[in-house]
């Protein structure tokens, strides 16, 4: 499955600008909070510094990558506070109708965005209370027995403050929202089509030993259209990534991985291979990720240590030690996780050494240049050698010319991916191509890899 350059860039985008957004919601109540306590109103001050300690909490939340526990946190949370200031503080005057209440749709409509991503009951049941609770604010002179009216100079403050701001976030979510449903929501809509009409389908492209023999292989989604044709992975996976598909394309990609790899244990030509599957960031980081593994590998009787998952540094989004926990639950099953891309991301070599990844991929921008580029070279000889220290095999994937493959396999890769040795195809002709017999590129000398500069 490709795309991942894509998904990393946009959950970056994602968690700055949440982070931003939780700054600004504490910058604002704290200004209030100081505006009330300057103007002796101590128990106003008080209440609005609650929104203030919420904003940081979800910005800490936001920077750990734990973005539907935010979702949840700021809409039940501010949907207490909006109730609690209306009934306590802002309550309707002669000339000073009540304001706070404006922002209850707005909750209710950010509540539907996320609802679009993760439906639950608890979400809808959220969604509701906001306009529930907006209706009868608005219809009804509600106030707590104890309650506070803020003074005229102001009320008058917030009766311009407060629907300016409301209807700002307002049209900035009906933006968003037209955003959501406009061209990648329609791309999600033929997605979600095309798997029930079996549009969507694996190929498979192998993985050569030193000796020139397929070992196994790595699952590729495809999407062939009835009218459109063959749609690009780099068109459609974007496009599930921005309204939250991944986890739900990632699981049908793990189905279809697992019955091929249920076929290929009744099989002696292929009993013995291994198959890899790219996990996105967002499907990783499911809570019932790990369930569902464990289920679809019993459902179908598969060997785990025929089960290789694919990773990419993105999956930090949710912390290093929630990942490697997930991870070693994993490990214990056997199965081995791949550490994709190595090299293009800054953070690799701190978390190495943390996780529990038997093997590094080198990134095929690498590849593509080693026989052109010493700094690359040089570069790929590293990430060798640090694999070797490591005791972790090595992947060069994108390997198209003999010189390429006669550098990688002179400083010591263990396995070859690339055009060279086959691209990606259906799985008949895979498994056909299995009966060729293992193919080197005459340029290859058959010698033991080097142990000098790895």
């Amino acid at each position: 499955m490709t795309g991942r350059g894509s998904e990393e860039q946009q959950t970056t985008r994602v968690i700055r600008a949440y982070q931003a957004a939780t700054l600004a919601v504490a910058l604002f109540s704290a200004l209030w909070a100081v505006i009330f306590a300057i103007n002796g109103l101590p128990a106003v001050a008080i209440a609005e510094s609650y929104p203030v300690t919420i904003a940081l909490v979800c910005f800490v939340l936001v920077s750990q990558g734990k973005f539907g526990l935010v979702n949840l946190v700021v809409q039940i949370s501010f949907l207490a506070f909006t109730i609690g200031f209306c009934l306590m503080f802002d309550v309707p005057e002669t000339g000073s109708p009540r304001v706070t209440h404006l922002f209850l749709p707005v909750l209710g409509m950010l509540g539907y965005l996320n609802h679009l991503r993760h439906p639950s009951r608890l979400q809808f049941a959220i969604i509701a209370s906001s306009l529930v609770a907006f209706v009868v604010l608005h219809a009804a002179d509600l106030r707590l027995p104890f309650a506070e009216p803020l003074p005229p100079e102001l009320r008058i403050v917030g009766i311009w403050m407060n629907p300016t701001i409301a209807t700002l976030v307002f049209c900035s979510t009906i933006y968003i929202l037209q955003k959501r449903l406009s061209a990648p929501g329609g791309m999600a809509r033929d997605l979600m089509r095309a798997m029930r009409r079996g549009e969507l389908t694996l190929a498979y492209q192998p993985q050569v030993d030193r000796k020139g023999k397929v070992i196994g292989a790595e699952a590729l989604l495809r999407w062939n259209h009835p009218t459109r044709g063959a749609i690009a992975p780099t068109t459609f996976i974007p496009a599930a990534e921005e309204v939250g598909l991944m986890p739900i394309l990632g699981g049908f990609v793990l189905e279809e991985a697992l019955t091929t790899l249920a076929r290929w244990q009744k099989d002696p030509r292929t009993k013995g291979l291994t198959l890899s599957v790219n996990v996105s960031a967002s499907q990783f980081n499911e809570s019932d990720f790990c369930a569902v593994v464990r289920g679809l590998l019993t459902r179908h009787a598969v060997d785990p240590g025929h089960l290789q998952l694919e990773l990419t540094e993105s999956v930090l989004i949710a912390g290093l030690e929630p990942v490697a926990r997930k991870m070693a639950d994993l490990t214990a099953l056997e199965i081995r996780f791949s550490l994709d891309d190595f090299g293009t991301g800054f953070s690799s070599l701190a978390y190495l050494r943390s996780l529990p990844v038997a093997e590094l991929k080198i990134d095929r921008s690498f590849v593509a240049s080693i026989t052109e580029s010493d700094r690359d070279a040089a570069l790929v000889r590293s990430i060798r050698a640090l694999a070797r220290d490591l005791g972790l095999r090595t992947v060069a994937e994108g390997v198209e010319m003999p010189a390429q493959f006669a550098f990688l396999h002179d400083i010591g890769c263990d396995v070859f991916q690339g055009w060279l040795f086959g691209r990606a195809m259906p799985l008949d002709e895979f498994e056909t191509s299995l009966s060729a017999p293992p193919r080197l590129p005459a340029t290859v000398p058959l010698r033991p890899a080097r142990t000098a500069k790895g």
